[in-house]
Parts: C-alpha cells; structure tokens; sequence
C-alpha cells in the first residue's frame, strides 16, 4: 500500500452500521432495522458521493443548486 493511501485510510472516520439479532425477531426484521440504520447513518449517500471525484468548485455548484431548489421547495408549500 502506498505511503499516501496509508495516511488517508488513517485520517479517515470509519462507520460501521450493525444490528444484533433480538430474541424472537424474524429475519425480516433483522433486515428492515439494518436498511433503517443504513439509511440513517448516510453511509450509501457518502458512497455515492464519492464514487467519482468532485473539485471544490464543483461540489459548491452542486450545493448552491441543492439549496436553490430547497428554497423553491419550501416556499411552495
């Protein structure tokens, strides 16, 4: 592993999501609370939004938009 990959996997935070198995809980179950963690924690949304590199620039297009359209939003309701 190359010295820089080391030294960001280091500076990283590392967010596990993990449910344990309640006695008499179905499988089912299991799987809805995982998906419900997982949806909280916002790890899919941070893979997704580091599937391919942004600049900054870029990333603060991307938020001026989200925030432009947040804004319409609200002010339609």
């Amino acid at each position: 592993m190359p010295p820089i990959l080391s030294l960001h996997l280091l500076t990283e935070e590392t967010h596990l999501a993990y449910v344990t198995l309640r006695e008499g809980e179905d499988p089912e179950g299991l799987l809805r609370r995982f998906q419900t963690t997982m949806q909280r924690s916002g790890i899919l949304r941070e893979l997704r939004n580091r599937r391919f590199f942004r600049t900054k620039g870029e990333q603060t297009r991307l938020d001026k938009q989200r925030s432009l359209r947040r804004i319409r939003r609200r002010r339609n309701r």
